[in-house]
């Protein structure tokens, strides 16, 4: 097991059969605060069919697994649910699960497809590998403990059949693919750029008609970049250090939210907030000023800005354009600035206080009640999840 705090960065792609307009191959990537799982299924054949039984196929197995159930298990039930086809005597769908753990406990489960290509130190790693007979079905099983900077690369049948007939007599191959990989891909590429690299290649091998779906999904381990934002005052004053200090060992962005909040932090730490001239300039009509404390990496006012976020990142969410365009905004505001510090880390903890303001309770339909604070953090986790950030909520 690693001592490092990991993010797995996660991307997959696909090629359709050239005149299919479903591909018959899925992938499901599901995160939670503990693990990735990854499925990629290859349905048997091609286009509407093939898409129904790889689309059941890896959503019932991520959903299994993300219900409690074990891999080994969920692999089992899989395995003895999926039809064969009558007349060549094979499964409807073949399936890869790779489940990595944030302490790095890696497993791998493999049904008929490709073998997965895992590279660590620009050299093909292979970790230790039985084979379970479930249900008259081969089983290929792999554990190991992933470390930052390992890639994992699974793909479908149709990526080694790349070329055949045509600029290759009898396809690309699993030999051959890992020495592309190996070759035409760097420790610093992304998961995106993995894939897309793997893909243009296989596009071109067939010619811009591809004879088969082809599917790639890589997995790349990264250290985690933190952002830890500190959202109100404690229920209980006599909490207040604590908080502030469980702030304050975060291994990376220390955010503050809230004029309260910043007091609370400047009287434990005894450092002093400040408001420069330039972030008076950077404020907005709906964004009021940031501050500024010692050790904190952003002070920003508190409901009004996350209202603002929060908007940004409803967007974000459905929309990877605009995603792209807040990452390279020049926007200075709390707002602005804050949303940047999201999207740029991949672990993000909420550390929200429960002490109510009784002003705010007073007007019935505030905005800056409690409760009101808690939906809003609860909904920018939310897209910030479909964003593929890994986010927790603690209470105080």
């Amino acid at each position: 097991m690693t001592n490092e705090m990991i993010y797995i960065d996660a991307f997959w792609r696909s090629l359709n059969k050239h005149g299919e307009e479903l591909c018959g191959d899925r992938v499901q990537i599901k995160r939670n605060d503990q693990c990735l799982v990854m499925v990629l299924a290859d349905g048997l054949g091609s286009g509407v069919k093939a898409n129904i039984l790889s689309t059941l196929t890896s959503t019932i197995i991520s959903e299994m697994i993300f219900s409690g159930m074990t891999l080994e298990d969920a692999v089992e039930t899989i395995t003895a649910t999926l039809p064969v086809c009558s007349e060549r005597g094979v499964a409807y769908s073949t399936f890869t699960i790779i489940q990595i753990f944030y302490d790095g406990s890696t497993y791998i489960a493999q049904f008929d497809n490709p073998s997965v290509v895992i590279i660590r130190d620009q050299q093909l790693f292979h970790p230790a590998q039985e084979v379970f007979e479930m249900n008259n079905r081969k089983i290929y099983v792999s554990w190991m403990n992933t470390v930052p900077g390992d890639r994992f690369i699974t793909f479908s049948d149709g990526i080694l059949h790349a070329g055949v007939g045509m600029v290759l007599n009898f396809g690309w191959g699993q030999d051959e693919v890992e020495k592309f990989l190996l070759e035409s891909t760097s420790p610093e590429d992304s998961a995106r750029e993995i894939s897309r690299i793997l893909l243009a290649n296989v596009n071109y091998l067939y010619g811009g008609e591809p004879g088969d779906d082809s599917t790639v999904a890589c997995l790349k381990v990264v250290p985690a970049k933190e952002t830890r934002v500190m959202v109100g005052p404690p229920a209980d004053p006599a909490d207040d250090e604590k908080v502030v200090r469980r702030l304050l060992s975060a291994s990376g962005m220390k955010v503050c939210c809230g004029g309260t909040t910043s007091t609370i932090v400047s009287k434990v730490t005894g450092r002093e907030i400040t408001t420069g001239s330039i972030d008076i300039l950077n404020m907005t009509a709906d964004v009021p000023p940031m501050g500024y404390i010692d050790g904190i990496d952003l002070v920003t006012e508190g409901v009004l800005t996350l209202q603002k976020v929060s908007r940004y990142l409803n967007k974000a969410a459905k929309d990877a354009g605009y995603l792209e365009e807040l990452l390279i905004s020049k926007e200075q505001d709390g707002a602005s600035c804050l949303v940047r510090a999201f999207l740029e880390s991949n672990w993000i903890t909420f550390m929200v206080g429960l002490s109510d303001n009784p002003a705010h309770n007073a007007i019935a339909y505030s905005p800056l009640s409690l409760n009101r604070k808690i939906a809003l953090i609860e909904e920018m986790a939310e897209d910030l999840k479909q964003i593929g950030k890994i986010v927790n909520i603690e209470m105080y």
